[in-house]
């Protein structure tokens, strides 16, 4: 048998959402935490340029990912040697963008209108934009009854290859895929979510034709972020299993906390997903700060493995695999205990 390799620290990656783990990061509570047992913890953009590929294909002994299904999924199906120890469910404003005089108000409207579908993008995450198009549009329809084929779907060039000249007014931290050639004329409809998103629209006069939230059924809104999965590289867990549980603990510590501090949250939420204060507030409403609590629910699990069927009928996963043969539910009962008995 190999001898453990020492922990001498852990590295965090998550994508420019709200996370639990990223406002227990910010707030301190990880280092602190971590500092008692000799561990450092610092974020995988702090490392050497090589490490960066590991958000994706989390092939880092010592990581720790909160952050979309579709990259955690994939890395999965690829055989990347992950375990998933939590999901969480954030409401981030799930939308149909459409033109104002477009007419279109409700799911039903959608039907022979153009949708928008992000090509197969640049390298890292290639076809995350266009897999969550898919969904987003899958959701919206499926409440009217209606199946992908209602839909023209019309290619639209990926966002990161360059900005239209009326963001002379201030360059967009994410421009969103699909919103330029809504604004041309060129699409119908984009499925658009976050608070990047909602300031790019804003620059540009797009309006919100549907809005997922709204809606009762969270199945229409399962999607890369809803819900989001925690993994953390499986030699971790073997090796140091009290490290996984340390990390979900200050976790929910983090998720207890923002549960009293909702303006607080807005704050770093709006720092985490590069979004104006305005467009935060809009993206993320309600009660929204008192659920950042991970778990590993049936309901979130069978979401989850909606998702996942849905990314492999489309082809976006390598392969199917049994989502049961994923989780890992012992650190987060320790770190729940943990956090009762503290």
């Amino acid at each position: 048998m190999t001898a453990a390799e020492p922990l001498d620290r852990i590295w965090l990656t998550r994508c420019p959402v709200p996370t639990a783990s990223g406002i227990a990061h910010r707030l301190g509570l990880l280092a602190e935490e971590f500092r008692r047992h000799g561990v450092a913890v610092a974020e995988l953009d702090d490392g050497a340029p090589r490490l960066a590929r590991h958000h994706l294909d989390h092939g880092l002994p010592g990581l720790f990912r909160e952050g979309g299904s579709i990259p955690a999924l994939a890395a999965r199906a690829a055989g990347a040697p992950t375990r998933l120890i939590g999901l969480t469910w954030i409401e981030e404003r799930q939308v149909i963008l459409v033109r104002r005089d477009s007419g279109i108000t409700t799911p039903a409207h959608l039907s022979g209108r153009r949708a928008a579908l992000p090509v197969h993008g640049p390298e890292p995450g290639a076809g995350i934009m266009r897999a969550m198009a898919l969904q987003g549009f899958r959701g919206a329809l499926a409440l009217a009854g209606l199946d992908l084929d209602a839909v023209r779907f019309t290619e639209v060039p990926d966002a990161r290859e360059g900005l239209p000249d009326w963001t002379v007014n201030g360059p967009l931290a994410r421009p969103w895929t699909g919103i330029d050639a809504l604004a041309r004329g060129d699409v119908d409809a984009v499925y658009a979510k976050g608070p990047a998103a909602l300031d790019h629209a804003a620059r540009t006069g797009a309006v919100i034709g549907i809005d997922l939230d709204a809606y009762d059924d969270p199945a229409c809104r399962v999607n890369n972020g809803t819900p989001r999965p925690i993994t953390v590289h499986a030699r971790t867990l073997d090796e140091h299993p009290w490290a996984v549980a340390l990390f979900l603990a200050q976790t929910l510590h983090a998720a207890a906390w923002a549960a009293h501090h909702r303006d607080d949250v807005l704050r770093l939420l709006a720092q985490e997903s590069h979004g104006t204060g305005d467009a935060t507030a809009a993206a993320h409403r309600g009660d929204f700060h008192r659920r950042l609590r991970p778990d590993l629910s049936d309901a979130r699990l069978h979401l989850l493995d909606r998702q996942k069927e849905f990314l492999v009928s489309h082809g976006f996963l390598a392969r199917d695999f049994p989502l049961a043969d994923w989780i890992a539910p012992h650190p987060l009962h320790a770190a729940e205990a943990w956090v009762a008995h503290r």
